[in-house]
């Protein structure tokens, strides 16, 4: 299954009056992937096609006699919802994906695309609530995370010349607002992102201390006693010395045995296997499994508290009737205790099917891995 989205800039978009503060949002659009079966690919294929044609009528006719018949359909009106905006219906396309956030909350794609609606409109407070919820619904959505960056720089524009008209003798608010727009300038480097800072090597384990060998005791030397001067009328031979017993050396220890090292890919295998249990945890429910998967080094999102993400990931997948998680091109990387996985996730669900590529933070912890950190769309 291909890719379930594909980013669209949102030209000409979020202009301010006094001054442009930042890019444009980024505008999602969903390409044919949310369907249970090829027979309904040509109908998206069909509407899509005609959309990057420019012939948004024939696409949203095409679209509507679609749902007439699938009105449910998230995909199709997701669509439906990007052709109202093309065509300047925005009031329409905010009350699609309105809808759609209702139906599918589980969904981060539609409340990212409201808020570029609201965006438009100059409602930035509402921009702002609705990429929120598409964090707190996927926290690994960078998208979104990227917009609501944009929104609150909007925000802070705003404030700043606010403050500016109420007192402009005030120096410390016109270097922020120049800052603002000079991160933000449309002569930056659009679209550019910094490059992932490498992780660290891991540093060279430090070599043992040489162990000091305490060498055998020294035993003192014997003394050889010397016999009393004989009479000289019958003079006494001369006692022989003692001859002292030879002292046996000390028994060579045997050599310590050497370190057997681990096979070369059981790490591989073992973190591949915590990855397949997590997936597997997941769809049969198993909370209890599932969230054992998480190590204690694991961030929930926002400013939930461990406790608190526990407690919606229970209710979100216990309120599914049935969970299917399939795992694609599954490829893990060791370096020492921490390893990363990536892969692309089938995820379907009451009727819902979502594809989307997946990494995963994993560190060994005692003899079993856990993750410490998941995203999506890497």
């Amino acid at each position: 299954m291909g890719p379930l989205l594909h980013a669209q800039d949102c030209k000409g978009f979020m202009k301010h009056a006094r001054s442009t503060v930042f890019q444009p949002l980024r505008l999602l659009t969903l390409v044919a992937a949310m369907f249970a079966g090829n027979a309904f690919a040509d109908e998206y294929s069909d509407v899509s096609q005609l959309v990057r044609a420019g012939k948004l009528t024939e696409a949203l006719t095409k679209a509507d006699q679609y749902l007439a018949a699938k009105p449910k359909d998230p995909q199709m009106r997701f669509i439906k919802g990007v052709i109202q905006r093309d065509s300047g219906k925005t009031s329409e396309a905010i009350g699609t994906f309105t809808r759609l956030t209702e139906d599918y909350p589980e969904l981060p794609e539609p409340y990212n695309n409201l808020a570029v609606l609201y965006a438009g409109q100059s409602q930035y407070d509402k921009a702002r609530t609705a990429l929120e919820m598409a964090i707190r619904t996927n926290p690994s959505y960078a998208t979104a995370h990227e917009n609501l960056g944009d929104v609150y720089a909007k925000l802070a524009s705003q404030a700043y010349n606010k403050a500016l008209q109420l007192d402009n003798s005030n120096t410390a608010v016109a270097p922020k607002l120049a800052l603002i727009r000079e991160l933000f300038s449309a002569s930056g480097a659009k679209g550019q992102r910094p490059s992932p800072v490498p992780a660290a090597a891991a540093p060279a384990p430090a070599p043992l201390p040489p162990v000091a060998v305490k060498p055998p005791p020294t035993l003192p030397t014997q003394a050889v006693a010397k016999a009393p001067p004989a009479p000289v009328a019958a003079p006494a031979p001369v006692a022989a010395p003692a001859v002292a017993a030879p002292v046996a050396p000390a028994p060579t220890p045997p050599p310590a045995p050497t370190p057997v090292a681990p096979a070369a890919g059981n790490s591989t295998r073992e973190a591949e296997a915590a990855v397949k249990a997590w997936a597997n945890a997941w769809a049969a429910k198993d909370m209890k499994t599932y969230l054992a998967s998480y190590g204690k080094e694991f961030d929930p999102p926002g400013s939930m508290s461990r406790s608190q993400w526990e407690a919606e990931r229970r209710q979100r997948i216990g309120s599914k009737n049935n969970i299917s998680i399939k795992l694609e091109n599954l490829a893990v990387t060791v370096e020492g205790s921490k390893a990363t996985a990536r892969f692309r996730q089938d995820y379907k669900a009451s009727g819902l099917a979502v594809s989307s590529r997946k990494t995963l933070d994993l560190v060994k912890t005692g003899d079993r891995w856990q993750i410490v950190k998941e995203s999506t769309g890497n």
